[in-house]
């Protein structure tokens, strides 16, 4: 009996080049190797540093950034879904909705430091509806950006995951009036048909002080 023809017409092969090295190199997810390339590219992890990881399930971006801070930095880890537990010591997760409304009070109560970045991998799940998508995917990105300038310190970075298209322009203009310098970057690893880029933020500026009450 011969065996099941495959199925015709996927968009891409799910087990391809990154997904076997990923495999043999012990990492969680393909996508480890996107953020991999950026921090090479960027100096946004460093030894020592804290940094925060929006839609980390199911951890490859953590793996990476908890190599690249050490044991002397901190990670902090969030997605709508479970984590599988890291055992280094440096690493946190939680299951954390970012668009709930008490979801910057439950992320202070895990770590109530300021971060040397934010990184979000957040992505929504696509209707196939273009424009719903983009903004779906604008909004993700807009919270973390939100976090970012909230929680971060002075010359941190930011990373953002977002669909090209729709609004990507004016959000790009809201991280430049944040940050120093702005780039956008569509790592190696990412498959061929999909639309996704990674927009980075580097040197977030000190924040204007808030002028004095008459």
């Amino acid at each position: 009996m011969v065996g099941t023809p495959p199925v015709m017409g996927k968009p891409y092969r799910p087990k391809d080049h990154y997904f076997q090295k990923a495999k043999q190199e012990g990492l969680r997810a393909r996508s480890a190797f996107k953020l991999d390339e950026i921090l090479k590219r960027f100096p946004i992890a460093k030894k020592g540093g804290a940094v925060l990881d929006l839609g980390a399930a199911p951890g490859g971006f953590l793996q990476i950034l908890a190599d690249s801070v050490g044991t002397s930095g901190r990670v902090i880890g969030v997605d709508i879904v479970a984590i599988r537990p890291f055992t280094q010591k440096h690493v946190s997760t939680a299951v954390l909705d970012v668009l709930a409304d008490d979801f910057d009070a439950k992320l202070l109560a895990m770590y109530d430091g300021p971060f040397d970045a934010v990184i979000s991998d957040m992505a929504p799940k696509t209707s196939g509806i273009k424009a719903t998508d983009e903004a779906r995917s604008l909004r993700l990105a807009g919270k973390a950006l939100e976090v970012a300038v909230a929680r971060s310190r002075p010359g941190s970075s930011f990373v953002a995951k977002l669909f090209m298209g729709g609004d990507f322009e004016e959000f790009r203009a809201q991280v430049r009036s944040h940050y120093e310098e702005v780039k956008v970057v569509r790592p190696e690893a990412t498959r061929g048909a999909s639309m996704e880029v990674y927009l980075v933020g580097l040197r977030l500026k000190a924040a204007a002080p808030a002028s004095a009450t008459p």
